[in-house]
């Protein structure tokens, strides 16, 4: 792999492949490829927030699978919610009555 000079005095190389500036005698390449994960891992992350669009380690035709779960589980939690609320009010009356 060939480096462009840029530098001498401080060792500093420009990197055509990746193009970026470095220190002579090391690549970032492995630390760029891990960002490049990293990136894709937090927009998935984001992109879950919405609900829709396919994820990085879901099976095909699934883009509405977190809306559906998410609704379905609104749905139970303000259901029990409401049923303690509501226990809590016949208990209150039938201790008044």
């Amino acid at each position: 792999m060939a480096n462009i000079i840029v530098l001498p005095e401080f060792g500093l190389v420009a990197d055509p492949f990746i193009g970026i500036i470095t220190s002579q005698g090391e690549s970032l390449s492995p630390v760029l490829e891990k960002v490049t994960v990293l990136e894709a891992t937090a927009d998935d992350l984001v992109n879950m927030l919405a609900g829709e669009g396919n994820m990085l380690a879901s099976f095909p035709n699934r883009e509405k699978g977190l809306a559906i779960g998410g609704s379905i589980t609104s749905f139970w939690y303000g259901l029990a919610v409401g049923l303690f609320i509501a226990g809590i009010i016949a208990f209150q009356l039938i201790k008044v009555g």
